[in-house]
């Protein structure tokens, strides 16, 4: 390369600086998608008219710039194909996110829930030795119409210490999810973050934190960012959707622009699961939800 050539060369090189040109923008005007700033993560079947083959999937999200991944049925896959998937996803350097654990009703007397809930808890643990997962997504529950919420969020909290007994030797985290009354799981437990930080205290466990789940916070109490940063030191993943509709985003009326730029500067490295469905069907769909993701996280 001759004088005049490298000077040019720099000197575009400094131009883009100068614009702020993202590593994401610089991989798109190559031809290749640049990941993503934040570790979003798609679930099996979101892809599937690019990709039927569930490996395929992990590979095609991977092409398009994710880094991260989340399966709520895992734990009811064959360990061969767990195995598989993690093989694939360490080789594409993803990130594994939550699967559900089923521990059982925990508003119940915790004396006699003790022994189901260690072996639940137990089981799981070998899912997520497998699969590589930090994150174990836990639910509690209904509540009871015949016993008072004081009485049951402490028999909640004295259950989650069994079951953070067993998860944290292991290194693996319960994450609570409160779901909404109002257009999905009526009649559930833990319904609202405040809630669920209050349990987190109450147990005390580096195991049990917060999934905040911001298609459920809207619908069921709204707020979002003032509770994150209220609720900050126990929530450990987070997953979102819009609303209403529960797609994509962009779809509804949840700003994620916004909040996905609140995140990134709070300083959240963690995965952001995609836990909804697609706005539009077929390959166009599944083109119309890497887009948004793309619009979302170019703040």
């Amino acid at each position: 390369m001759d004088r005049r050539t490298l000077m040019a060369a720099g000197a575009a090189g400094v131009a883009a600086g100068a614009v702020g040109v993202s590593p994401a923008k610089a991989q798109a005007a190559k031809g290749k998608p640049g990941k993503f700033r934040m570790k979003y993560a798609p679930h099996f079947g979101m892809f599937r008219s690019h990709a039927p083959d569930l490996i395929d999937q992990l590979k095609f999200a991977a092409d398009q710039g994710f880094t991260a991944w989340e399966d709520n049925g895992m734990p009811r896959k064959k360990p061969d194909l767990q195995e598989r998937i993690a093989k694939t996803m360490t080789q594409l350097n993803m990130t594994m996110g939550v699967f559900v654990s089923g521990l059982g009703a925990l508003v119940n007397d915790p004396k006699k829930l003790k022994d189901q809930i260690t072996r639940s808890a137990t089981a799981m643990i070998e899912v997520a030795k497998r699969v590589n997962a930090t994150w174990t997504t836990v639910v509690p529950g209904g509540y009871s119409p015949r016993m008072e919420w004081a009485y049951q969020t402490a028999n909640v909290i004295e259950n989650l210490k069994v079951a953070s007994g067993v998860f944290e030797p292991a290194g693996v985290v319960m994450v609570l999810e409160p779901l909404n009354w109002w257009a999905n799981h009526p009649g559930l437990f833990l319904r609202k973050v405040p809630q669920a930080y209050e349990i987190c205290k109450g147990v005390g466990s580096p195991s049990c934190k917060i999934l905040d789940d911001l298609y459920h916070a809207q619908i069921q109490e709204g707020n979002l960012i003032p509770n994150m940063e209220k609720s900050w030191s126990e929530i450990a993943y987070i997953q979102v959707g819009d609303n209403p509709g529960r797609k994509e985003p962009t779809t509804g009326e949840i700003n994620y622009k916004n909040v996905f730029k609140w995140l990134h500067q709070k300083g959240y490295k963690g995965v952001i699961g995609m836990e909804h469905g697609n706005s539009q069907k077929g390959k166009e769909g599944e083109q119309a939800v890497i887009q948004a993701y793309r619009e979302c996280d170019s703040f």
